[in-house]
């Protein structure tokens, strides 16, 4: 009976934990409500303190190859953020890559050129973002009609890596990520003259 009893308490503690462990869940921490556009997973999320919507969207690869790990390297991500409110593109890796000043980046989508674009390695020296307005253009425009895209870095202390992605369904996938801090090229310069002053300051 006394072990039955204890049986019973057991129980109770451990059901207790997992109310406890289910009330500290946050799915701004641990993520939201998410769907799949090819191979694509879109979160789509509110945020409690300023009210606007959150959304990314990420894909995962395991086709990733390092220099220092002859068997195999840990997968790699692909994630669209908007981040202080800006459109920006991370790839994450699970090891060192190396830094922004010794490592060259490259990708290419399909059998198309491939380009070296300005980007910045974070101080965990896993991670490559994307976020020049120019370059995420250029980097979303070609990904939009893509179907696989082609990661290779260079760095003097991390060797060689390279991972490629499976990246079908990224309309949506753009479109969902992107939706808080839209896509648009900066609006072009104009004179602050009227034309009829600017004939006459030409003449």
């Amino acid at each position: 009976m006394r072990a039955k009893k204890g049986a019973i308490w057991a129980l109770a503690a451990a059901a207790g934990l997992l109310l406890a462990a289910c009330a500290g869940y946050d799915p701004y921490v641990y993520g939201g409500k998410s769907q799949m556009a090819g191979h694509w997973r879109i979160e789509r999320q509110t945020d409690r303190i300023t009210g606007a919507p959150i959304s990314s969207a990420q894909v995962n690869t395991t086709r990733v190859s390092n220099g220092n790990l002859l068997f195999g390297a840990p997968a790699a991500g692909l994630q669209l953020i908007c981040f202080k409110q800006q459109p920006t593109v991370l790839i994450k890796f699970e090891f060192k890559i190396g830094s922004t000043r010794n490592t060259e980046i490259g990708y290419a989508f399909d059998h198309r050129p491939g380009r070296q674009p300005a980007v910045r390695v974070v101080e965990d020296y896993k991670s490559i973002v994307i976020e020049d307005p120019d370059e995420v253009r250029r980097f979303v425009s070609e990904l939009s009609t893509a179907n696989v895209l082609y990661v290779r870095i260079r760095s003097l202390n991390a060797l060689r890596t390279s991972a490629e992605f499976q990246v079908d369904g990224a309309p949506e996938a753009i479109a969902a990520a992107y939706a808080s801090c839209p896509l648009t090229p900066p609006p072009a310069r104009t004179s602050a003259a009227p034309p009829a002053a600017r004939a006459t300051a030409a003449n």
